[in-house]
């Protein structure tokens, strides 16, 4: 089994790159670490990369990938994966922090790179629109999350934080409460990003920037139940809905087994569970309805 510990950056489809190249330069407030024709790649004011972009049809997830320990063999996790069937190719020059990745198929055909080893990209020192700390987390729409949840799980090494009835899960492979979350729908595709900001405030102030923007909020901001995050929704012009989040929930210590407390949940200690048809939405906030969803 593969270990990975982090999200790197998501690699999307967009009919417009130049358009795209702009907001996510200056709404989302990322730099822009490397481009030519067809391509860009776009990296938080912290350095780390978080989105790629590929001229193409519509708006689609590409590509995702994560980093393993430093030092790791990656020899050692083609194997790993070929030991279930699973083909995984060396690549190169994926971007200007991923020098060498591996590369291979996910069970639900999505493009998964994994590398080890990751250069921290310069900050231009442009402060400009949102400035995340970090792309947080994708969620895709899945025929059948039974197996791409087992497929996450038993190679790369990720753990169920919750999961909604039977159709709605959150991995996560690091502190943070997920990383990925897939749930069932009649189409596959990708279904939202999520941005991490600092704090409350920045949620605030990147609500107002959004405005300013004529980009309206299609749901929040509110508290999710599941992952306790405060969160706030938009659609870009790709038709992409982004999520801009803080305050997640933190599995600080695996062995303990629980959500590091805070003075929002409704049980204490909080541990992964399965959520029944009651569960709200949100805590608080815009849309407090008993509709399926989280983010």
């Amino acid at each position: 089994m593969i270990q990975v510990r982090r999200l790197g950056h998501a690699t999307l489809t967009t009919p417009d790159l130049e358009r795209a190249i702009e907001y996510y330069e200056e709404v989302i407030g990322l730099n822009v670490v490397s481009r030519d024709r067809n391509s860009a790649i776009l990296a938080t004011k912290v350095g780390v990369e978080a989105i790629g972009l590929e001229r193409g049809g519509a708006a689609d997830l590409a590509r995702i990938s994560f980093q393993v320990v430093p030092g790791t063999d990656l020899n050692d996790c083609v194997r790993a994966l070929s030991e279930h069937g699973v083909r995984a190719e060396r690549r190169s020059g994926v971007s200007p922090g991923v020098k060498d990745c591996i590369t291979f198929k996910d069970n639900k055909g999505t493009d998964v790179d994994v590398y080890a080893e990751y250069d921290f990209a310069p900050d231009t020192g442009k402060p400009v629109g949102v400035m995340p700390l970090k792309l947080g987390h994708v969620a895709s729409r899945c025929l059948d999350i039974q197996p791409v949840m087992k497929f996450y799980r038993e190679l790369l090494g990720f753990r169920l934080s919750d999961i909604r009835g039977d159709f709605f899960c959150f991995l996560r492979c690091s502190p943070d409460h997920h990383t990925v979350n897939f749930v069932n729908a009649p189409t596959t595709g990708l279904a939202h990003i999520a941005f991490e900001l600092k704090d409350w405030p920045e949620i605030n102030r990147a609500c107002d920037y959004l405005a300013k923007n004529k980009l309206m909020l299609v749901w929040g901001p509110g508290r999710h139940v599941i992952g306790h995050n405060i969160a706030a929704y938009h659609n870009n012009h790709d038709g992409v809905r982004v999520e801009l989040y803080t305050e997640m929930d933190q599995m600080k210590d695996e062995a303990l087994g629980y959500f590091d407390p805070r003075p929002w949940h409704q049980e204490l200690p909080l541990r992964p569970k399965t959520h029944g048809p009651e569960t709200l939405r949100n805590y608080w906030g815009f849309g407090s309805g008993r509709e399926a969803g989280a983010g």
